[in-house]
């Protein structure tokens, strides 16, 4: 008969051999992902890439007009963004603590997190674009503003939690109201938390695709009118991916590799804040 301790050793090596077998794969999936990337989109990096705009098939060109517009709108919607959910997380952190509001908000805010970008899109696209009358950059921004906006609530909400109240509470005995104890020393205490969220929010927005189809649209020219259609990265990526072009498709291997280190960059600077924070603790 099998002890008790063989079982459980039996036990103990299967997950243990599942558990590094799935992160072996996952591991493989992500070095082939990457050397896809630098080996078609290297060969696609040059002056010209950075300097000209989207060409026609056959000739010369680059992506500055598609990096100029995802920069725009990625900029204007986390101004909009960021303080919005900073403000949303402060008040389910600091004034609607175990109230009926609190927990609805944070319920929808919870079903805004994990809604389909498209969702956001077609959405922001009713509002903003079929009032107008046409596309712009304006839209486009608005919808990552709205994406941008449940992962600051849930992170600044996270980090305002973490907050230890003896803080609060010697701010409130020295006298001081509760939004100067919030702005004074419970944001100085979560500010490198509050900017990794931030940052990771950035992150998310930076590359999607889906809502900027029924906002921002695209151009192929340098525009800086933000009330109009505007180049943007991934839409290009897109339609440049699915191009017979040969020549495009470079340009969407190279811009598809300048995205992902943007990325990657943004979110190794937010573990590098995130890191700095523990350690000053």
């Amino acid at each position: 008969m099998i002890s008790i301790y063989a079982r459980r050793r039996a036990a103990n090596f299967t997950i243990m051999s599942l558990s590094l077998l799935a992160t072996a794969t996952g591991l493989i999936v992500l070095f082939l992902i990457l050397w896809s990337l630098l080996r078609h989109g290297v060969p696609a990096l040059s002056a010209d890439f950075f300097t000209k705009d989207t060409p026609a098939p056959g000739n010369v060109g680059g992506l500055r007009n598609a990096f100029y517009g995802s920069f725009m709108m990625t900029l204007v919607g986390t101004l909009v963004g960021a303080p919005i959910g900073i403000l949303a997380g402060t008040f389910l952190a600091e004034y609607a603590r175990g109230s009926h509001l609190g927990q609805a908000v944070r319920f929808i805010n919870d079903i805004l997190l994990s809604a389909p970008s498209i969702v956001i899109g077609v959405f922001v696209n009713e509002v903003m674009v079929v009032r107008m009358g046409h596309f712009s950059a304006w839209a486009g921004a608005a919808s990552l503003a709205i994406i941008l906006v449940p992962v600051v609530v849930r992170t600044t909400e996270n980090m305002l939690t973490l907050v230890p109240a003896s803080l609060r509470e010697a701010a409130v005995a020295l006298g001081a109201p509760q939004w100067k104890v919030i702005v004074m020393v419970v944001y100085r205490a979560a500010l490198q938390g509050m900017l990794t969220g931030v940052m990771l929010g950035v992150a998310r927005i930076a590359g999607e695709t889906a809502p900027l189809l029924f906002t921002a649209f695209g151009n192929n020219f340098w525009s800086t009118n933000m009330n109009a259609p505007m180049a943007n990265l991934p839409m290009v990526i897109f339609q440049f991916a699915l191009s017979p072009y040969a020549d495009w498709q470079l340009l969407a291997w190279g811009g598809a590799l300048v995205i992902t280190l943007a990325i990657l960059v943004l979110n190794i600077a937010a573990r590098m804040v995130a890191n700095w924070s523990s350690f000053g603790k």
